[in-house]
């Protein structure tokens, strides 16, 4: 070969890493972005560390309609609304990354505790304001979605939801349970005093779940459906719950109530509602990197969950785009992708672990066979698709800039003082082609469509719309990978 052409090779190679190099998503921005947006979605008494500055004081006087104080917490997605159920769920998902993905994070592991701890506050207020109660949202969400008004403007009745032994809740209940147990972890050596008051609190909550059976969906009716009904029931919650408490304590009690639950569902999805999946990979954990037999159950369960989840499976349920996304929902389809993604990561770390395989039908699946496929979506969320989108806003070159989002879209209190009312919204801001005047960094919206396509259209709240649970999930995989590279 002569020097040219040895020249030319050298050269190829180059351009090839160079490229490689350049379209690799910097995850640790991501990852920093991510966290960033749970300021952008608290409700409250903002701190003075605050660092999305379009944002104020809200919601002070949740709680005083029940004579008790319920301020803080998330608002749920692009509404003004406090729903307990996906924000406990949000808050467990950054509690289990913060737990298996802590040391990835490097300086973003404050602002992942803060996130938590933003979560948790507010849920101990929940759980602890009035015996026998169990605090579970503030804010009519018929009302408050009637309304385009900035949360730091609210008008509308911030109505006080709750459980109790006569109105049961064991899903919300358990998954509050859920919450402060993987809380506890996260806090037992930073914070020995609170992360003891989230135990007892996740023991005490998780009992009344126990012990009062019952869907919160039937307790509450309209305030909670359509909004966040428990379609999956309570059963999975009662399990997770169980895990969870388990994972935190080792006390063979909550071994024999997750024992005791029985044979239960095998989904091919995970979510806020949904947490069959999310059990199984948590409970693998034993026997994978302990060794521990009385868990190889759930170390089937969550390899049955993954063949449904590949897209070379004989057993695969799960749709992908032509870009090469996860299609599990026509609606805020991305909320499933990143809660799977993140069983995906967690899952092939374990089995990485401890060199561990497993087949689909005859298909061998390795650590890297889960790893990639979980990499396609992360990067997909972050640019790498047809649209050359980030479904992430604030992050790379071309995101949403029309988001459904109150508090986005309309202008803030330093641009705007004066009031902006239920209605006053609408016709300026929630109808204009305008983008947004705030950017909600690091919010991921609903996503795109089966066919890869993304109107960037505010009121098309299916896919315009961010939510604290689709970032809770996302966390853990961006610091998976911002942890390789």
């Amino acid at each position: 070969m002569g020097s040219s052409s040895l020249s030319f090779l050298v050269l190829l190679t180059l351009l090839l890493v160079m490229k490689n190099v350049e379209c690799n998503p910097n995850y640790g921005e991501a990852l920093a972005k991510s966290l960033l947006f749970f300021q952008g979605q608290r409700s409250g008494k903002l701190p003075p560390n605050q660092q999305i500055k379009w944002r104020s004081n809200s919601g002070l006087n949740d709680g005083a309609k029940a004579n008790v104080d319920l301020s803080g917490g998330y608002y749920d997605a692009g509404d003004n609304v406090k729903f307990n159920f996906p924000m406990a769920f949000t808050t467990t998902m950054l509690s289990w990354s913060t737990i298996e993905y802590g040391k990835r994070m490097g300086s973003n592991i404050k602002e992942a505790r803060d996130a938590i701890r933003w979560g948790t506050d507010y849920l101990l207020k929940c759980a602890t304001s009035t015996t026998g109660k169990l605090y579970v949202g503030v804010g009519d969400p018929n009302v408050d979605h009637k309304c385009w008004e900035r949360p730091e403007d609210m008008d509308t009745s911030r109505t006080v939801y709750w459980v109790s032994s006569k109105n049961p809740g064991s899903d919300v209940a358990a998954e509050t349970a859920a919450a402060l147990a993987a809380a506890y972890v996260v806090f037992r050596k930073v914070d020995p005093t609170y992360s003891k008051m989230l135990l007892r609190t996740a023991k005490n909550v998780y009992q009344f779940a126990l012990q009062y059976q019952g869907s919160y969906s039937d307790s509450l009716g309209s305030a909670a459906c359509p909004f966040y009904c428990s379609y999956s029931g309570f059963k999975d919650e009662l399990l997770w719950g169980a895990a969870w408490l388990f994972r935190a304590t080792n006390d063979v009690k909550y071994y024999n109530l997750v024992k005791s639950l029985g044979a239960d569902d095998q989904p091919d999805i995970f979510s806020w509602d949904n947490k069959y999946a999310g059990a199984h990979v948590l409970l693998s954990r034993r026997a994978l990197l302990n060794g521990d037999k009385n868990f190889e159950q759930y170390n089937q369960e969550a390899e049955n969950f993954i063949c449904k989840i590949l897209p070379n499976s004989p057993y695969s349920s799960t749709q992908y785009t032509h870009g090469g996304l996860m299609i599990k929902h026509p609606d805020s389809n991305l909320q499933y992708v990143t809660s799977i993604t993140f069983l995906l990561t967690t899952y092939s770390k374990y089995m990485a672990a401890t060199k561990h395989t497993f087949k689909c039908g005859n298909v061998v699946v390795t650590p890297n066979t889960i790893r990639n496929i979980a990499k396609r979506q992360v990067d997909y969320i972050l640019g790498e698709n047809p649209l050359k989108m980030s479904y992430m806003v604030g992050y790379g070159p071309n995101f949403p800039k029309r988001i459904h989002h109150r508090g986005s879209s309309l202008p803030s209190i330093a641009a705007h003082p004066q009031r902006i009312g239920c209605q006053g919204g609408f016709d300026s801001f929630f109808y204009s082609s305008n983008p947004n005047p705030n950017i909600l960094v690091g919010a991921i919206v609903g996503g795109p469509n089966q066919n890869d396509q993304f109107p960037d259209f505010r009121e098309d709240y299916s896919h315009s719309e961010p939510a604290t649970y689709i970032n809770g999930a996302f966390v853990g995989p961006l610091a998976y990978f911002a942890g390789i590279h």
